[in-house]
């Protein structure tokens, strides 16, 4: 598979939020969010091996693993064995995904995190896919505006979530408005600024 890089952090969203994680991120994806910054991801990466990725990983005294993009499951039938490993070696895995492509395969090791794209990125994810979100999993926005807000409250009240709601805030946009819209609204979601970048870290 393609792998774009490999490298230990704090998990800056979601809820493993403040954890150490290694971040297995592939290459390549369907999407070109306005907002996105891992760019570099869509086209750089070297083609590493299920045996490589794990001896890399075993080098980092870390038992939560994240597996992003790009979008990851662009990849799924070459993950899916590196997934199965992990689960064997007793990683905790969770997968970011944008929402366009079946996770149920993958989902078989792996928490998924389900972002829902919202109007200001540019993109639409397939919503359809909500109904395969377990309690286990989470859904995440990515708000930057109070149109984002607003789409992202339709469609959690549209669709049933079973999993943890993520609101996440671009970065350096109005936060005070975007909490305001949460409280006002009285929405069943957990309001997450990305600490990663906060404090500066990859």
């Amino acid at each position: 598979m393609k792998i774009s890089e490999i490298f230990l952090s704090l998990q800056g969203e979601g809820v493993y939020q403040g954890k150490a994680c290694i971040f297995i991120r592939l290459s390549g994806c369907n999407l070109s969010c306005s907002w996105c910054d891992t760019r570099y991801a869509c086209t750089l990466g070297e083609e590493m091996t299920t045996e490589q990725v794990l001896e890399r990983v075993s080098e980092e005294n870390c038992s939560l693993i994240c597996i992003t993009g790009g979008e990851p499951l662009l990849q799924q039938d070459q993950l899916l064995p590196l997934l199965k490993a992990l689960e064997d070696r007793g990683y905790i895995v969770g997968i970011e995904t944008n929402g366009t492509i079946d996770f149920i395969a993958s989902g078989e090791y792996a928490s998924i995190c389900m972002d829902v794209k919202c109007p200001s990125s540019g993109e639409t994810s397939d919503l359809s896919l909500l109904e395969h979100i377990r309690v286990t999993d989470s859904v995440k926005f990515v708000v930057k505006d109070q149109q984002d807000c607003a789409y992202a409250e339709s469609v959690i009240r549209d669709h049933p979530i079973k999993g943890t709601i993520f609101f996440s805030p671009v970065f350096g946009s109005e936060y005070t408005a975007l909490a305001s819209f949460v409280l006002t609204r009285h929405l069943p979601v957990t309001f997450q600024m990305q600490l990663h970048k906060i404090i500066g870290v990859k």
